[in-house]
């Protein structure tokens, strides 16, 4: 069975970090490990708490699954600071992690900072060079590369800029499309493989026209690296996890009193009993 590696932040509600990262590895059909670098507490309205745990308990738990079990893929999401990007940098170089995938988590949906300035620093110059696609959203990619995305040019020059950095590649997601007539309505992911450009895109009302996208970042980087790992091109994994995710919002369960969390397994219906 193939097998990838979440590298992020605890969840206490379920939805995104560790828990979200576990439960589409599933939903691909991949066994799921983890190495948690932060305790949160937080629910579907925001995140109270955050504890960050020491680097070395980190590279701890890097080094006891991959000393264990062949890694097949490695999702990287919430690092909370400077010391624990560079262990998990360090520990993809010295047990050459594959398929690294970089959610470049930055801030919480609800607004709180999740990773300090030196940390950013720390995942431009240690992280990007090792990742095989870094997946920042438009707010993301327009702080990684210092460029304002306004039009569809603008998000290929901020790709250009991020792959400039040293990621193989770039997916910059949730921009919406351009003009009137066809496409209009669409929300369009940005692949950039380093050679050449591409598009996905999803009718805007699946992925952003919604309350329940709790874990949305998360789960779209952990379903490129599911596809990655079970051997797909980036252009499909990155149009697979599109899909993906806009079907779990679509099937999102709605429970909480904020943003809802989306459902992992919504390819299987329903089961009761």
């Amino acid at each position: 069975m193939p097998t990838a590696l979440t590298i992020a932040g605890s969840d206490s509600s379920g939805g995104a970090g560790i828990q979200g990262d576990l439960k589409t590895f599933a939903a691909f059909g991949l066994y799921g490990a983890s190495a948690i670098t932060a305790v949160t507490a937080q629910s579907t309205r925001g995140v109270d708490e955050v504890a960050p745990l020491s680097a070395d308990l980190v590279t701890a738990q890097i080094e006891a699954v991959a000393g264990d079990l062949a890694i097949d893929a490695t999702k990287i999401g919430m690092l909370a600071n400077a010391a624990i990007a560079e262990a998990v940098a360090a520990a993809i170089q010295e047990l050459e992690l594959p398929l690294v995938v970089v959610d470049p988590v930055l801030v919480s949906s609800s607004g709180r900072r999740l990773l300090d300035d030196d940390g950013v620093q720390a995942l431009l110059t240690e992280l990007l060079p090792l990742a095989r696609v870094v997946t920042p959203n438009v707010h993301e990619a327009e702080a990684l590369s210092g460029t304002r995305i306004v039009t569809m040019n603008d998000a290929r020059e901020a790709a250009r800029r991020i792959h400039d950095m040293g990621a193989r590649g770039v997916i910059i997601t949730g921009h919406g499309a351009e003009g009137k007539g066809h496409g209009r309505g669409q929300v369009v992911d940005l692949i950039f493989d380093g050679k050449a450009f591409h598009e996905a895109r999803v009718a805007r009302v699946a992925r952003v026209d919604s309350a329940n996208t709790h874990g949305t970042g998360c789960t779209y980087a952990s379903a490129v690296a599911a596809s990655l790992a079970l051997g797909r091109e980036l252009p499909d994994a990155a149009a697979r996890a599109q899909q993906y995710v806009a079907g779990a919002i679509a099937h999102a369960p709605g429970i909480g009193h904020g943003r809802g969390p989306l459902n992992h397994f919504w390819q299987y219906g329903s089961r009761s009993g």
